[in-house]
């Protein structure tokens, strides 16, 4: 089956101008134009289209997604490069998720910390809480926040 522009936009979830963004860049040269020069999106697409959305997401630089486009489409002798770009891509995937991790605990850090001010009607008593007088978990927020 082939696909507008439109329609391909509307089966990922993204604007038209994305994918048009996307083909301006380099980064879809599998897509074939019509005797018009009208973009058609064919369904084996939708799979290349998802993996730049993918590697989009990762903060992957559209740089490096054109590279391994390009890389993909010059057959198996590009595999060892493909899977290095995929490797590096994983380790900042997950210091990425490490550092949203650390927001995530300091978030629920103050949630308690309010929480504990608004039952009592002041911030002095968890402020003024020792070590041992907080949950466990947020022993070593609160020290990181005090730089102790």
């Amino acid at each position: 089956m082939l696909y507008t522009v439109g329609e391909m936009a509307k089966h990922l979830g993204v604007a038209p101008s994305t994918l048009r963004y996307y083909d301006k860049e380099g980064l879809l040269p599998f897509v074939e134009r019509s005797s018009g020069g009208i973009r058609v999106f064919k369904d084996s697409d939708y799979e290349w289209l998802r993996i730049i959305e993918c590697l989009k997401k990762t903060g992957m630089k559209l740089t490096d997604i054109k590279d391994f486009i390009y890389m993909a489409l010059n057959g198996d002798d590009t595999i060892d490069d493909r899977l290095a770009l995929i490797i590096k891509q994983q380790t900042a995937v997950r210091k990425q998720m490490e550092e949203l991790q650390e927001t995530l605990n300091t978030l629920n850090f103050k949630r308690w910390y309010y929480e504990t001010a608004k039952k009592a009607g002041t911030t002095a008593v968890p402020r003024n809480m020792t070590l041992d007088e907080l949950p466990e978990e947020f022993r070593a927020i609160r020290k990181r926040l005090r730089g102790e």
